[in-house]
């Protein structure tokens, strides 16, 4: 206990002298794996605050005494979240102090918590966000996708194989890094349609991220169906995939327009305005019509 009674006078010293209001949801990131990654700010918090909602109350319990707190806990989840926010917004109204917590990481990122925060703003009430651990901004900090013109968030793809092969092809033919998140027992379907799809797009696999079998390895595709296959504890815990940003030649490859089209448009515009001549290419040859009209600005200079 003296320990976490430490912890809570370090924590107040570093985080006391903000002002932390009264009728305010905190949303609180808490630890991903590894119990040292919690900040000082939240502990501070968690220690303030009447009342903690949570995903799941039993990882919330071992959480907060791990910290050496008690109080008063709320669930929050999935199949309950717009009943448990409508009291909830009630007691902020009361003039409560309330911090929200997913299982791990931050809250509302493929996890419950935006709904909540939703109906909190809806209801005229300030939230703030605590920052702390991701997995997917962990993911990201070791992929090293230097050329990348920016990441989109994609979380989990849909559960069924036809759709999720649809999803992975929409993410494919993005210019930007894409994060993923999978479970253990899909992992190895992802990875082989991944392997079959772009097999020279380079891929960093996260597992169990900060803790103690923490593993990262950046591959091309086609590599990783061995690789997990290779070793069967490879496959437990949970996945987090960044889908590097193609190359750019390939990128310009899968932006060059078909011969046909390419023809077809550069006729037009010999004898017709940019916009015309951009529309009637796009009928003739079938080609998108963003790509032609990029086309012919550029031929027009």
């Amino acid at each position: 206990m003296s320990s976490a009674l430490t912890l809570v006078q370090a924590a107040a010293e570093a985080a006391g002298a903000q002002q932390y209001p009264a009728g305010t949801l905190y949303v609180v990131a808490t630890p991903i794996g590894n119990l040292a990654d919690i900040t000082l700010r939240a502990v501070h918090v968690l220690g303030l605050v009447d009342a903690v909602a949570c995903e799941d109350t039993r990882v919330t319990a071992g959480l907060l005494n791990h910290l050496g707190l008690h109080k008063p806990l709320v669930a929050l989840h999935q199949h309950n979240e717009q009943a448990a926010s409508a009291t909830l917004v009630e007691r902020l109204a009361r003039g409560e102090r309330i911090a929200y917590v997913s299982d791990a990481g931050t809250p509302a990122v493929s996890d419950p918590g935006a709904r909540l925060v939703a109906a909190v703003q809806a209801a005229g009430h300030r939230t703030v966000p605590l920052p702390g651990a991701s997995s997917a901004l962990a993911a990201l900090s070791v992929a090293g996708d230097g050329d990348s013109p920016g990441f989109a968030f994609a979380g989990f793809l849909p559960t069924k194989a036809g759709e999720r092969r649809a999803a992975l092809q929409a993410l494919l033919a993005q210019p930007l890094t894409q994060v993923l998140f999978e479970a253990p027992h899909r992992i190895e379907a992802l990875l082989r349609e991944l392997a079959e799809a772009a097999p020279e797009r380079r891929v960093t696999l996260g597992r169990e991220l900060t803790k103690q079998f923490e593993t990262v390895v950046t591959l091309p595709a086609a590599e990783l169906p061995a690789w997990i296959a290779a070793d069967a504890n490879r496959l437990r815990g949970e996945f987090v995939l960044v889908l590097h940003a193609p190359a750019p030649s390939a990128a310009a490859d899968a932006d060059a327009l078909p011969a046909e089209a390419e023809r077809a448009l550069q006729t037009l515009l010999a004898e017709l305005p940019l916009k015309q001549a951009v529309s009637l290419a796009a009928t003739l040859s079938g080609a998108p019509r963003n790509a032609l009209y990029q086309r012919a600005l550029a031929l027009r200079g």
